[in-house]
Protein backbone atom coordinates (compact mmCIF):
# COMPACT_ATOMS: atom_id res chain seq x y z
CA UNK A 1 0.00 0.00 0.00
CA UNK A 2 0.97 3.40 -0.85
CA UNK A 3 2.29 6.29 2.01
CA UNK A 4 -0.38 8.33 2.75
CA UNK A 5 0.82 9.80 6.03
CA UNK A 6 3.58 10.82 7.61
CA UNK A 7 3.88 10.43 11.85
CA UNK A 8 6.87 12.04 13.31
CA UNK A 9 7.73 11.98 17.02
CA UNK A 10 8.90 15.18 18.10
CA UNK A 11 11.56 15.49 20.99
CA UNK A 12 15.12 14.20 19.57
CA UNK A 13 13.11 14.31 16.46
CA UNK A 14 11.57 17.29 15.23
CA UNK A 15 14.81 19.30 16.98
CA UNK A 16 17.24 18.41 19.27
CA UNK A 17 15.00 19.49 22.72
CA UNK A 18 16.53 17.56 25.16
CA UNK A 19 19.37 20.30 26.12
CA UNK A 20 16.53 22.49 26.69
CA UNK A 21 14.44 20.17 28.29
CA UNK A 22 16.99 19.34 30.53
CA UNK A 23 18.25 23.21 31.69
CA UNK A 24 14.29 23.74 32.39
CA UNK A 25 14.40 20.53 34.69
CA UNK A 26 17.54 22.06 36.35
CA UNK A 27 16.23 25.52 36.87
CA UNK A 28 13.17 24.40 38.62
CA UNK A 29 14.77 22.33 40.81
CA UNK A 30 16.89 25.05 41.43
CA UNK A 31 13.98 27.77 42.09
CA UNK A 32 12.40 24.91 44.40
CA UNK A 33 15.20 24.44 46.32
CA UNK A 34 16.12 20.88 45.80
CA UNK A 35 19.65 21.25 45.37
CA UNK A 36 18.96 18.22 41.85
CA UNK A 37 21.53 18.70 39.36
CA UNK A 38 20.79 16.69 36.22
CA UNK A 39 24.38 16.49 34.23
CA UNK A 40 24.18 15.42 30.80
CA UNK A 41 25.04 11.60 31.86
CA UNK A 42 22.54 11.05 34.30
CA UNK A 43 19.99 12.80 31.91
CA UNK A 44 21.02 10.31 29.04
CA UNK A 45 20.28 7.45 31.35
CA UNK A 46 16.69 9.31 32.80
CA UNK A 47 16.17 9.65 29.29
CA UNK A 48 15.24 5.93 29.09
CA UNK A 49 11.89 6.60 31.27
CA UNK A 50 9.51 8.25 29.05
CA UNK A 51 7.76 11.58 30.17
CA UNK A 52 8.54 14.05 32.29
CA UNK A 53 6.90 13.83 35.35
CA UNK A 54 7.61 10.07 35.40
CA UNK A 55 11.22 10.75 34.68
CA UNK A 56 11.02 12.73 38.08
CA UNK A 57 9.35 9.92 39.95
CA UNK A 58 12.40 7.50 38.84
CA UNK A 59 14.92 9.48 39.99
CA UNK A 60 13.51 10.22 43.29
CA UNK A 61 12.96 6.51 43.51
CA UNK A 62 16.57 5.74 42.42
CA UNK A 63 18.51 8.67 44.55
CA UNK A 64 15.70 9.86 47.17
CA UNK A 65 13.57 7.34 48.67
CA UNK A 66 13.04 9.14 51.67
CA UNK A 67 10.99 11.58 49.65
CA UNK A 68 8.38 8.45 49.16
CA UNK A 69 5.86 9.90 50.92
CA UNK A 70 2.10 11.20 50.44
CA UNK A 71 1.35 13.58 48.06
CA UNK A 72 4.79 13.04 46.56
CA UNK A 73 2.65 12.79 43.00
CA UNK A 74 1.14 16.35 43.51
CA UNK A 75 4.70 17.94 44.06
CA UNK A 76 6.03 16.19 40.78
CA UNK A 77 3.11 17.71 38.94
CA UNK A 78 3.79 21.37 40.56
CA UNK A 79 7.74 20.04 39.64
CA UNK A 80 6.67 19.59 35.86
CA UNK A 81 4.04 22.20 35.68
CA UNK A 82 7.16 24.72 36.46
CA UNK A 83 9.48 23.21 34.01
CA UNK A 84 7.02 23.02 31.29
CA UNK A 85 6.85 26.70 31.49
CA UNK A 86 10.41 27.27 31.44
CA UNK A 87 11.21 25.37 28.53
CA UNK A 88 7.92 26.61 26.72
CA UNK A 89 9.23 29.99 26.98
CA UNK A 90 12.50 29.12 25.75
CA UNK A 91 11.70 27.00 22.50
CA UNK A 92 9.13 29.48 21.62
CA UNK A 93 12.07 31.76 20.86
CA UNK A 94 13.50 30.22 18.36
CA UNK A 95 16.77 29.46 20.27
CA UNK A 96 16.23 25.53 19.19
CA UNK A 97 16.27 24.85 15.38
CA UNK A 98 14.44 22.10 13.78
CA UNK A 99 16.81 18.77 12.62
CA UNK A 100 18.12 18.85 9.14
CA UNK A 101 16.02 18.18 6.50
CA UNK A 102 12.89 18.22 8.50
CA UNK A 103 11.83 21.83 7.18
CA UNK A 104 12.28 20.85 3.54
CA UNK A 105 10.82 16.69 4.14
CA UNK A 106 7.18 18.40 5.54
CA UNK A 107 7.47 20.76 2.79
CA UNK A 108 7.91 17.78 0.50
CA UNK A 109 5.34 15.75 2.10
CA UNK A 110 2.60 18.45 1.66
CA UNK A 111 3.19 19.29 -1.82
CA UNK A 112 2.93 15.64 -2.49
CA UNK A 113 -0.26 15.85 -0.35
CA UNK A 114 0.91 13.14 2.12
CA UNK A 115 -0.92 14.02 5.48
CA UNK A 116 0.76 14.53 8.32
CA UNK A 117 0.36 14.00 12.36
CA UNK A 118 2.11 13.70 15.79
CA UNK A 119 2.69 11.26 17.97
CA UNK A 120 4.53 12.56 21.14
CA UNK A 121 4.83 11.93 25.03
CA UNK A 122 5.43 15.40 25.51
CA UNK A 123 2.48 17.84 25.96
CA UNK A 124 0.68 19.97 23.34
CA UNK A 125 1.98 23.14 25.44
CA UNK A 126 5.51 21.89 24.57
CA UNK A 127 4.59 21.11 20.71
CA UNK A 128 3.16 24.27 20.08
CA UNK A 129 5.95 26.33 21.41
CA UNK A 130 8.68 24.13 19.51
CA UNK A 131 6.41 25.06 16.38
CA UNK A 132 6.17 28.62 17.07
CA UNK A 133 9.87 29.12 17.13
CA UNK A 134 10.61 26.92 14.57
CA UNK A 135 8.38 27.84 11.96
CA UNK A 136 6.09 25.32 11.73
CA UNK A 137 2.27 25.66 11.76
CA UNK A 138 0.16 23.53 13.87
CA UNK A 139 -2.81 23.66 11.10
CA UNK A 140 0.14 21.42 8.60
CA UNK A 141 -0.60 18.60 10.59
CA UNK A 142 -3.77 16.93 11.06
CA UNK A 143 -3.69 15.34 14.50
CA UNK A 144 -1.63 15.34 16.99
CA UNK A 145 -1.40 12.83 19.79
CA UNK A 146 0.12 14.59 22.65
CA UNK A 147 0.67 13.56 25.91
CA UNK A 148 -2.27 15.05 27.05
CA UNK A 149 -4.53 12.73 25.36
CA UNK A 150 -2.17 9.85 25.08
CA UNK A 151 -1.17 9.85 28.56
CA UNK A 152 0.58 6.23 28.58
CA UNK A 153 3.88 6.97 27.38
CA UNK A 154 6.00 4.92 24.74
CA UNK A 155 7.01 2.22 24.36
CA UNK A 156 3.35 1.61 24.65
CA UNK A 157 1.35 2.56 21.57
CA UNK A 158 -1.08 4.76 22.44
CA UNK A 159 -0.56 7.74 21.01
CA UNK A 160 0.49 5.84 17.69
CA UNK A 161 -2.80 3.74 17.96
CA UNK A 162 -4.79 7.27 18.74
CA UNK A 163 -3.45 8.89 15.35
CA UNK A 164 -4.13 5.96 13.14
CA UNK A 165 -7.58 5.96 14.82
CA UNK A 166 -7.96 9.80 13.86
CA UNK A 167 -6.51 9.16 10.63
CA UNK A 168 -8.81 6.82 9.69
CA UNK A 169 -5.72 4.85 8.23
CA UNK A 170 -4.50 1.29 8.15
CA UNK A 171 -1.02 1.43 10.16
CA UNK A 172 0.70 -0.35 6.66
CA UNK A 173 -0.90 3.27 4.67
CA UNK A 174 2.22 5.43 7.12
CA UNK A 175 5.38 5.86 8.01
CA UNK A 176 6.49 7.17 11.15
CA UNK A 177 9.62 8.87 11.80
CA UNK A 178 11.64 8.51 15.62
CA UNK A 179 14.52 8.82 17.03
CA UNK A 180 15.04 6.59 19.79
CA UNK A 181 14.34 2.67 20.57
CA UNK A 182 11.58 3.40 22.77
CA UNK A 183 9.66 5.04 20.26
CA UNK A 184 10.98 2.68 17.75
CA UNK A 185 9.09 -0.17 19.69
CA UNK A 186 6.07 1.87 19.94
CA UNK A 187 5.47 2.61 16.25
CA UNK A 188 6.00 -1.18 15.53
CA UNK A 189 3.84 -2.18 17.89
CA UNK A 190 0.66 0.08 16.34
CA UNK A 191 2.02 -1.92 13.40
CA UNK A 192 3.55 0.83 11.54
CA UNK A 193 6.99 1.04 9.46
CA UNK A 194 9.71 3.38 10.99
CA UNK A 195 12.26 5.36 9.89
CA UNK A 196 14.77 5.95 12.74
CA UNK A 197 17.21 9.20 13.04
CA UNK A 198 19.04 9.10 16.38
CA UNK A 199 19.52 12.61 18.50
CA UNK A 200 22.11 13.61 20.33
CA UNK A 201 21.09 11.83 23.42
CA UNK A 202 19.70 8.70 21.77
CA UNK A 203 22.81 7.76 19.35
CA UNK A 204 23.55 4.94 21.53
CA UNK A 205 19.94 3.46 21.21
CA UNK A 206 19.29 -0.17 19.14
CA UNK A 207 17.59 0.64 15.65
CA UNK A 208 15.74 -3.17 16.08
CA UNK A 209 13.05 -2.71 14.23
CA UNK A 210 13.50 0.07 12.10
CA UNK A 211 13.13 0.06 8.13
CA UNK A 212 15.87 2.65 7.95
CA UNK A 213 18.52 4.59 9.95
CA UNK A 214 19.73 7.77 8.91
CA UNK A 215 22.19 10.33 11.10
CA UNK A 216 19.83 13.15 9.95
CA UNK A 217 17.16 13.63 6.86
CA UNK A 218 19.16 15.81 5.35
CA UNK A 219 20.49 14.01 2.49
CA UNK A 220 17.43 12.37 2.44
CA UNK A 221 14.41 13.04 -0.10
CA UNK A 222 10.85 12.47 0.28
CA UNK A 223 11.11 9.85 -2.68
CA UNK A 224 14.28 7.81 -0.83
CA UNK A 225 12.39 8.52 2.38
CA UNK A 226 9.43 6.46 1.24
CA UNK A 227 11.11 3.88 -1.18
Amino acid sequence: MNTQALIFDVDGTLAETEEAHRQAFNQTFAEFGLGWVWDQNLYGKLLKVSGGKERIKAYVLDQHPEMLVPGLDLRIATLHQRKTALYTAAVATGDVPLRPGIARLVAEARAAGLRLAIATTTTRANVLALMQGTGLSPEWFETMACSDDAPIKKPDPQAYLLVLERLKLPPEACLAIEDSANGIRAARAAGLDVVMIPSAYTAGDKADGARSVWADLAPVSLTHLLG
